[in-house]
Order: structure tokens, then C-alpha cells, then sequence
């Protein structure tokens, strides 16, 4: 195999979709800061903040706190090279984004778990089937008062007709947002509030009933344990071919 070939087959390309204010931009600052592509997150929440998303560059964007155009920013994962798109979520520049999905191998969808499948989502969504487009769905601002993850779990699934299989799961919401429980590693990372910059090791626990995160975390992490056993034996194992067919989405 040649070298441009082998460099071909490292790539991967995502776009990034929601509906307005879902909190995308943000998400692909912290990808990128994680990945070790950036030192410092940016900020979109203020129009007058000195830093700003890096994915937000036009002045347009900085003002409004939104974006108005696809811009792509690339990573290293594992022996992969990642493209993020981050795309508009605001409808009148939805054009931009529709050209956006044409191009890549998957889209992963930002859902406000206050708000749930909003209008926007389903427009994007509807452009993603008609192109046969994986999605992955991403879960976001568990750290305020929020649907219960069972209730936003069955309206994603009546809403887009997919069948949902979580890999993680949050422990709490809002004030008492403990952090989330990872499935395939069986552990729990706990939530660090205001994190901007790579830090030091994370705060990881161990198994599903250690009896520390019961200790640290009560009832949050308990409920979380109930629910978690139930999804456990409600829901179905991952099916790649059933995501790649867009009839799953974990």
C-alpha cells in the first residue's frame, strides 16, 4: 500500500449538528482540548469575553455567540486523523450545513437534555438519513436541571425512530451532577465544574457497585445504578451494521 494511501485510510471526518445554543461549539473545544490539539478552551457563552470559540472565528460569530459558517478542525486519536466539522445550527445558515453532510462518514448529533429533539434537529437529521449518514448522539447540559436521562432517552427514540444504546450514563443532574458512568469500561469519571484546561489525572471510579461511589455520591449514584441495570436489560448490544444502516444510535 502506497503512503497516500495508508494516509487516506487514516482519516475520518465528523460533523458536528444541533439545533441553536445545544452547546456544539463548545463540545468541539473540549474534544479538541482533550486530544491535546489545543491548551485552553474558548469561551462562546459571552459576547464581550476575551477568548472565543476557536471554531468561531469570524467577527459575525463572536458577536452573536453563534456560528454562521462549517469550519474544520482536525485532531489525532488512537492511529487515526479526525476532522471535525462544526456546523451552524441556526436554520438561516443551515444551507452551508446541508453541503457540510455530504462529505462526511458521520454525523454527531448535540441534544440539549432540557429541551430534548428540537426542530432544527429533525430537519438535519431528515438530511442525514437521505444521505445514509451514522449518527451518534451526544447528551448535553446535564449540569442544570434536565428531563430524567429515561424520559430523554424515549422521546429520542420516538423522535427519530432509532433504537438508543447508551454508552454512558450521568450520575445526578443539575446542582447534584455527579458525572457519568461509562458502559464498556465499567467506571465512572467525575464531573470537575469549570474545566477550561487540560488538568491532571481524572477522578475515576471503579465497577458499578463499588461502595465508594455510593459513599461520595448517595442517592445520585444508587438511582443512577438502578437505572443503569435496567437499561442493561432492556436494551440491545451495539450493532455496527445497524448503526452504519442508521437504525441505531449509541
Amino acid at each position: 500500500m502506497s503512503e497516500l494511501s495508508q494516509q487516506v485510510r487514516r482519516r475520518r471526518t465528523f460533523a458536528i449538528i444541533s439545533h441553536p445554543d445545544a452547546g456544539k461549539t463548545t463540545l468541539t473545544e473540549k474534544l479538541l482540548l482533550f486530544s491535546g490539539a489545543i491548551n485552553i478552551a474558548g469561551s462562546v457563552k459571552a459576547r464581550k469575553a476575551a477568548r472565543h470559540a476557536t471554531s468561531d472565528w469570524m467577527e459575525i460569530e463572536k458577536q452573536r455567540g453563534i456560528s454562521v459558517a462549517s469550519s474544520v478542525m482536525q485532531m489525532e486519536y488512537r492511529d487515526c486523523v479526525i476532522n471535525l466539522l462544526d456546523t451552524p445550527g441556526h436554520q438561516d445558515f443551515s444551507e452551508d450545513t446541508y453541503r457540510v453532510l455530504t462529505a462526511v462518514d458521520a454525523a454527531l448529533m448535540v441534544i440539549d437534555a432540557g429541551n430534548g429533539v428540537e426542530p432544527q434537529t429533525r430537519r438535519l437529521l431528515q438530511v442525514c438519513r437521505a444521505r445514509n449518514t451514522p449518527i451518534l448522539t451526544f447528551v448535553n447540559k446535564m449540569d442544570r436541571e434536565v428531563q430524567a436521562p429515561l424520559d430523554l432517552m424515549d422521546e429520542l427514540e420516538r423522535e427519530l425512530g432509532m433504537t438508543v444504546v447508551p454508552f454512558t450514563w450521568p450520575v445526578g443532574m443539575g446542582k447534584t451532577f455527579r458525572g457519568v458512568f461509562d458502559r464498556r469500561t465499567d467506571q465512572m469519571r467525575v464531573f470537575a465544574a469549570g474545566e477550561d484546561r487540560r488538568g491532571g489525572d481524572e477522578d475515576v471510579l471503579a465497577g458499578l457497585h463499588n461502595p465508594e461511589s455510593v459513599k461520595r455520591f448517595g442517592s445520585e449514584f444508587e438511582q443512577a445504578r438502578d437505572e443503569l441495570e435496567l437499561v442493561a436489560g432492556a436494551s440491545p448490544a451495539f450493532d455496527e451494521a445497524e448503526f452504519l444502516a442508521g437504525r441505531q444510535t449509541p
